[in-house]
Parts: C-alpha cells; structure tokens; sequence
C-alpha cells in the first residue's frame, strides 16, 4: 500500500504511473534528474559531434568519422537534469464554498501534478496561499514517501479568508530561477493582481502553469427571484462586498457573459507570454485534465 487518504489513494495514483510533467528544454536543474536539456553533458543518448579542440576528452574521439574525414570530432552527448516544480494551492475561502467539490478537487490536482514530478525524480514543494503567505505544506522533498507524508497533510486542509496571490508568490523566499515548473491552482476570484505574480515568475524564468477551478455553481448559477449574495471571503456581515438583488434571467446571462470574459482575459494574458493555461470545473475528471487536454498541448507526456 503507497498511500491512503481523502485526498489520493493507490487507485488514483495507479492512474498516474506513466505520466510526466514537461519541462522546457531551455531550463538549468541540478544534476541527476530525467529531463533533457539543450546544453550536453555525460548521458548515453547521443545528442551531436564537435570538432575536437585543446582540453576535450579524448575518449569522446570518433574515430570512424577520423578515417573519413582526418580530423577529430568528439560525440556530445544530452544532459539531464533534475528540475523543481513548485505548486501553488489557493486556500481561499471562495475556493471551498458551498461545499467542499470544488477545494477537493484542487488539493486532487495538486497532489497528482506533484506525484508526477516525484516520480521523475524532480524536486517538489507544495506551497498554501493564505492571505499574504505561501505556508511550505512538507518542504521540499525529492522522494515517494516524504511526499506522500505531506500530502497527506491536506487532509486536515482548511479554506478561509481571503488570498493575495501577488504578495505571497513575490514574497515567497525560494521560487528559484531558471530551474523548473511553477503552478498555481485557484479559481482566480481576488481582487489581488496575480498576474503581477505571473510576470514576477517569468522574469524568474520560471516555466508557469494556470489551473482555474470551478464549481458548476460558478458557472451555472441556479439562483433565481430576491437573493442575497454573500461573499465567502467577506469577515462581517455588513461587508459591502454582501449585496441584495432580484436575479432576472437578463442577470444570469450578463453573469454568464462576464464569467466568459473573465476566463478570455486570462486566456489572452496567458497567451501572449507562452504561459499555460487551464479552465476547469470541479466535475470534470482529474483524468480528463491530464490525460486529454494536457496532453494535447504537451504540458503533460
């Protein structure tokens, strides 16, 4: 048994086995990892020849290519590299209410996105946006069981308050630059500038990915007649964020018609900086987000 709790379990994870997150080749890791980079290194998987010059080890000399040509080529050969992958889970309240489909669904998500890139051997860490913070869920960890020992900690997960993506992610101490894949899951409903965030990872050349998660009542609102909305990150009850409103069906449609534009501005932000992204509603199956439309684009191999 690997691993059982509310959030994996060994069926899920069985799903998973043969999967890998893709990292762009342009990207400097530590050594000892699976992915293939543009610079050579020690590895069997031939990448290339070089003219021999002054210094170069001679062992790489090709001698076939000597006798044809008189001159010395060395063989170059890929260099792999271990990455860090870094997630980041939105701990909003927006993000666990009215039940709790749509939170589940984010902590699934980030626990099969970080199983991917533990089992190709990449460094990974599980960070919990809460108000202006990213809490380290286990740390950084390397292997099957440290992971599995943190990921068991969502379990006891909580969602409240409100989240300010932009601070948490600039402040964080560690992003690292240049070395791996960052992912941010939320539903992105903040008055924070997160894509402030996103150009702050960019400019840390890290590779970035965007899951939005949300629940069906986010996308088909099923109120109707005299409601009273109250927003779930809102602390007082007299919070003008809290409104009373007679929902028509002209409401729903310009609802429905600003929840589309919403999604289109993050879908052209992301766009027109290669950033990956994804909308998702939390009965959709994982799976499907994986194995289909990930693996589509190549964010998943």
């Amino acid at each position: 048994m690997m691993t059982q709790t509310k959030v994996i379990d060994d069926k899920f994870l069985s799903r998973l086995e043969s999967a890998a997150l893709y990292m762009r080749a342009n990207m400097q890791g530590w050594f000892g990892g699976n992915h293939p980079t543009r610079s050579y290194g020690s590895t069997v998987e031939f990448a290339d020849y070089q003219e021999y010059a002054l210094g170069d080890d001679i062992r790489r000399i090709d001698w076939n290519l000597f006798s044809r040509f008189e001159k010395y080529f060395i063989k170059l050969y890929v260099d792999e590299r271990q990455m860090h992958t870094q997630i980041f889970l939105d701990c909003s309240a927006s993000m666990q209410k009215p039940d709790a489909g749509k939170a589940l669904y984010a902590m699934r998500l980030a626990a099969a996105l970080g199983f991917l890139s533990v089992q190709n051997m990449d460094r990974t860490s599980i960070r919990l946006i809460k108000g202006e913070r990213a809490e380290d869920l286990c740390g950084v960890v390397t292997g099957k069981n440290a992971f599995f020992r943190g990921v068991g900690k969502l379990d006891s997960l909580v969602f409240e308050g409100s989240s300010d993506l932009e601070k948490a992610i600039v402040n964080c101490p560690s992003v690292g630059t240049n070395n791996g894949l960052t992912v941010l899951i939320s539903d992105f409903m903040t008055e924070s500038n997160w894509k402030k965030a996103v150009s702050y990872l960019l400019y840390q050349k890290r590779q970035v990915l965007l899951v939005q998660v949300l629940s069906p009542e986010d996308v088909d609102p099923f109120f109707n007649g005299r409601t009273r909305l109250i927003d779930f990150e809102a602390q007082d009850p007299l919070d003008e964020r809290n409104i009373k409103l007679k929902i028509t069906r002209a409401n729903l449609k310009a609802y429905r018609e600003a929840l589309e534009d919403f999604i289109g501005d993050i879908k052209h932000f992301c766009a027109a900086r290669e950033v990956d992204f994804f909308s998702v509603v939390s009965d959709e199956p994982i799976e499907k987000l994986l194995f289909d439309r990930m693996l589509k684009i190549g964010t998943v191999k």
